[in-house]
């Protein structure tokens, strides 16, 4: 039998204990119900206050068998429910080292901060992706209500520099604040870019001017979901037809159909080569929608003489099987031989 099957049962024998007392009393020594009940409560928990009346011979009697049967069940009713607590407890205590051990030894991870609205769609995009992610959040009852053994939780304020470290921030790839406050963002950014000035960082920005004061304190990306959102209404009447696209491509699964980013590896095969000689277009049957130089430079629809460099970033439109297909060319994993020639790693 179960702990809780254990303790279910162990409540209706004592709740059945209760009503026998009462009634008990009731029957026997003709008392109210009020004192029947206050009689079995006092004898069972052995307080011993007082009774309530002299008892007859059959009262007393009667009591000597209600405590023989009825402390038994109190105790172990009592005993069944505190082991289950301390045992609920070491549970929770062993599960919350386990997950800070994972985290601890992650690497190239994401942190998400704030797991509200915004949190959860991203968590969800990760999820889908395969991409490995904590979330640190502050309000317990919000991880309580997380049940998917995939997600990584750390309960914790996420403006403090030790809940960052407990985190791994030192070995994130990159870090999402999607705090409710503004200064919360704020803050974390300032934390995350002094610990780890490597981080990609992204931030939601809530009130207008905020953008330029987290780029200031180092995130790569803010994101104003009010601007966004404005935007993306004003487009939906304006120009239904492209929303409808983006739509398509990017929230339905179903399609096989991706808008992706490729980088292109320092040997691979097509640098230097401009894209016509590199039959990207041809070979792979994307659209090549824009490409981002080192720099940060942004090509748009670029022209079929466009040089491509080491580095690059490809904006492609395309097939999820071809996309796959570029990617393990694109992004071939090499390392530099003594001569400077490159090597692929085996």
């Amino acid at each position: 039998m179960s702990r809780n099957r254990n303790l279910r049962f162990s409540l209706f024998i004592l709740f059945m204990v209760l009503v026998t007392g009462t009634l008990g009393y009731r029957a026997i020594e003709d008392w109210t119900l009020i004192e029947s009940l206050y009689m079995t409560v006092i004898t069972l928990s052995t307080i011993g206050f007082r009774e309530v009346h002299n008892l007859s011979t059959a009262g007393m009697v009667f009591t000597m068998f209600l405590v023989f049967f009825g402390v038994g069940a109190m105790a172990y009713t009592i005993r069944t429910a505190t082991q289950i607590m301390l045992e609920g407890e070491f549970r929770n205590v062993l599960g919350r080292r386990k997950v800070k051990k994972t985290i601890r030894g992650m690497k190239g991870h994401y942190i998400i901060c704030g797991y509200g609205r915004m949190g959860k769609i991203v968590a969800r995009e990760f999820l889908a992706e395969g991409v490995p992610f904590v979330i640190v959040e502050r309000d317990p009852d919000v991880v309580a209500e997380v049940t998917d053994p995939r997600i990584l939780f750390l309960q914790g304020d996420s403006t403090l520099d030790s809940i960052l470290e407990d985190a791994s921030i030192s070995t994130a790839k990159g870090l999402i604040s999607v705090l409710q406050s503004d200064a919360d963002n704020l803050l974390v950014v300032l934390s995350a870019r002094s610990m780890n000035p490597n981080l990609r960082i992204v931030a939601r920005a809530g009130a207008d001017g905020v953008e330029a004061k987290l780029k200031r304190a180092g995130a790569n990306k803010v994101v104003s979901p009010y601007h966004m959102g404005g935007i993306r209404i004003a487009q939906a009447v304006l120009k239904p037809a492209v929303t409808d696209f983006l739509e398509f491509t990017f929230q339905d699964k179903t399609v096989d159909l991706e808008l992706e980013q490729l980088v292109i590896g320092d040997c691979s095969p097509f640098v230097g080569k401009s894209l016509t000689e590199s039959n990207i277009r041809k070979d792979y049957g994307v659209i090549l929608v824009a490409i981002k130089r080192r720099d940060g430079k942004m090509l748009y629809n670029p022209t079929r003489d466009a040089t491509i460099e080491a580095g690059d970033t490809f904006v492609v439109l395309g097939e999820r099987t071809k996309l796959a297909e570029l990617e393990s060319v694109a992004g071939v994993d090499v390392h530099g031989s003594a001569d400077g020639t490159c090597v692929v790693n085996p």
